[in-house]
């Protein structure tokens, strides 16, 4: 297969320095592109003393920007996306490979219990894993992972959606799920990261949630308005029961919790309607 390996990259000079030559030792024939995402070290010289493909951008863009510039210019069948500071390893590329090529769309490298991360970031993780499997309905092993390797038309058509920051494998995973393309995993230790992380766990943990939210009302709508009608309704109902046990009588608080949820039930299908059009179009691309 054609092989473009993307790896966006700021201040990520140290562990370049012995990243690259292992990428390039292994897979020869392979397209290494770096964006290089406004880095003040040594990244650019790192890059064209080993001879890859740079894409140099004047200011911090973020890791989404810097994987869509990635996609933009590589010309690979097989996109392979990692980390370049140090977490991934070249050696566990191959495998994902022919795991691709058993006819899988997207190949994510599920971080295990041995990787090295805290304690509140494995409880965030596995928390975002849940959620997402809950709004695509599909088991979900890393949601947030940036190792993967992906059949590249089938990425394409959601780079559109691609948020600049840090969720883009939260993005692009729920996205491939609803699609019905087929995901697989393969089981990896992340390292610990050369240099300070650039990931803050409150902010961009916040931006992970809202992320899943989007994706999910955008690719299946009736998962999330359905279960706020239901509780609207609910709540209602119980509502309605207390004020005509305690004075006989149904409240315009009843009434205004009955027609919310009708009317958040109707949101949903009409998000539904929309959602099907947009799928459909996607396919036409």
């Amino acid at each position: 297969m054609d092989l473009s390996i993307i790896l966006p990259a700021k201040n990520e000079a140290e562990s370049l320095a012995a990243l690259l030559p292992d990428l390039k030792s292994r897979f020869p024939d392979a397209e290494i592109i770096v964006v290089n995402d406004g880095s003040d070290d040594n990244t650019r010289e790192i890059c064209d003393k080993n001879n890859v493909i740079t894409i140099n951008k004047p200011y911090s863009m973020g890791n989404g920007a810097a994987i869509k510039s990635g996609t933009y210019k590589a010309t690979g069948d097989t996109l392979l996306f990692m980390d370049a500071d140090g977490q991934h390893e070249a050696k566990e590329i191959q495998p994902m490979l022919e795991l691709l090529s058993q006819g899988y769309d997207m190949i994510v490298g599920s971080r295990t219990m041995k990787s090295h991360a805290s304690i509140f970031r494995r409880i965030a993780n596995g928390l975002y894993n849940y959620l997402a499997s809950w709004m695509t309905g599909f088991l979900i092993k890393d949601l947030t992972s940036g190792f993967r390797a992906v059949n590249a038309q089938k990425f394409r058509q959601f780079t559109y959606l691609l948020p600049n920051g840090f969720s883009y494998p939260t993005t692009i995973t729920m996205a491939f799920f609803r699609s019905a393309y087929s995901v697989a995993y393969h089981p990896i230790v992340a390292k610990k990261r050369t240099g300070k992380s650039k990931i803050s766990l409150l902010k961009d943990g916040v931006r992970f949630f809202i992320i899943i939210l989007k994706v999910g009302t955008l690719f299946s709508p009736m998962r999330f308005f359905l279960p706020i009608s239901l509780i609207f309704f609910a709540v209602g109902l119980v509502y309605y029961g207390y004020t005509y046990v305690s004075y006989g009588r149904f409240t315009n608080m009843s009434a205004l919790l009955f027609i919310t949820s009708v009317f958040i039930f109707l949101f949903g299908i009409i998000a539904e309607q929309i959602s099907a059009l947009h799928y459909r179009l996607d396919k036409k691309l």
